[in-house]
């Protein structure tokens, strides 16, 4: 396999233990329900690629970005409370450029900007004082509750999303937005 076929795959390996220790699962791909495979996960080492991992199973609740490195005790390096419970691949970017449509209601209402770079502080630039929903339409993005990409986070990726509320998100709305870039491989 050429080097470029190589890095369009992520991998990850889970532990039950914390220093890599004990039962292990390799994952290449997204993975609903981690407790299939193991009793728990404790740790974890990312060979390549970037992987979302959710302390629910079915993509739900609590999510952390990893990117290449060794996460030996994750749950304290992340303020985790649960374990990793599933998980999601982040696939590799394409060579086109991010969009992103933001609104600062629900259902797509209210002021709405179009954004196609990194944002720290929607308050700042836009002079928007919520974001609750979008459309990616172009890229995959990181979503955060506070500015300077801060607080709990969301994994967007190309699609409609009419009302973060309905995903699960306690705190309902958005103040930056972050691009996941290929440099992160």
């Amino acid at each position: 396999m050429s080097n470029t076929g190589m890095n369009m795959r992520g991998k990850i390996i889970f532990y039950e233990e914390k220093n890599f220790q004990g039962r292990s699962y390799e994952c290449m791909n997204d993975c609903s329900d981690m407790t299939s495979n193991l009793s728990r996960c404790q740790s974890c080492r990312v060979e390549s690629g970037c992987f979302m991992v959710y302390d629910r199973s079915n993509y739900m609740g609590n999510q952390h970005f990893m990117r290449r490195g060794e996460y030996s005790d994750y749950m304290s390096m992340m303020g985790m409370r649960d374990c990793i419970k599933s998980c999601r691949m982040i696939p590799m970017q394409h060579r086109g450029q991010y969009r992103m449509k933001i609104y600062e209601k629900e259902n797509f209402g209210g002021q709405s900007h179009e954004m196609m770079d990194d944002c720290d502080n929607i308050m700042d630039r836009f002079r928007m004082n919520d974001c609750m929903s979008c459309n990616v339409m172009d890229g995959h993005w990181l979503m955060y509750e506070q500015a300077q990409y801060r607080g709990k986070m969301m994994y967007m990726r190309p699609g409609e999303y009419k009302s973060f509320r309905d995903m699960g998100m306690s705190n309902q709305k958005f103040m930056s937005m972050r691009r996941i870039m290929d440099s992160y491989y």
